[in-house]
């Protein structure tokens, strides 16, 4: 399955890319596990992503959880939670 990646704000900053094509692995089928196998490559990308960091999600343009399931030709965003003021 290929999906879009898409990083904003601060989590773009630190990865230092806004947005990846990739494939994913067969048992790769929801947002939740996007996130998994993107920390799995290790170095920044653990960091800024990993479990019990402030992060939110969205898939194809709309806030979702980890369990939503994704489709070929998905777009997955990943951003930080919005702060007022």
């Amino acid at each position: 399955m290929k999906i879009q990646l898409r990083f904003f704000a601060s989590v773009r900053e630190k990865l230092g890319t806004s947005e990846e094509t990739v494939v994913l692995p067969e048992q790769v089928k929801t947002v939740g596990d996007v996130r998994l196998w993107l920390v799995a490559r290790g170095g920044v990308w653990a960091e800024v992503l990993a479990e019990g960091r402030a992060l939110r999600m969205a898939y194809n343009q709309q806030m979702t959880e980890a369990a939503t399931s994704i489709v070929d030709g998905a777009e997955v965003a990943f951003f930080p939670p919005v702060t007022g003021g």
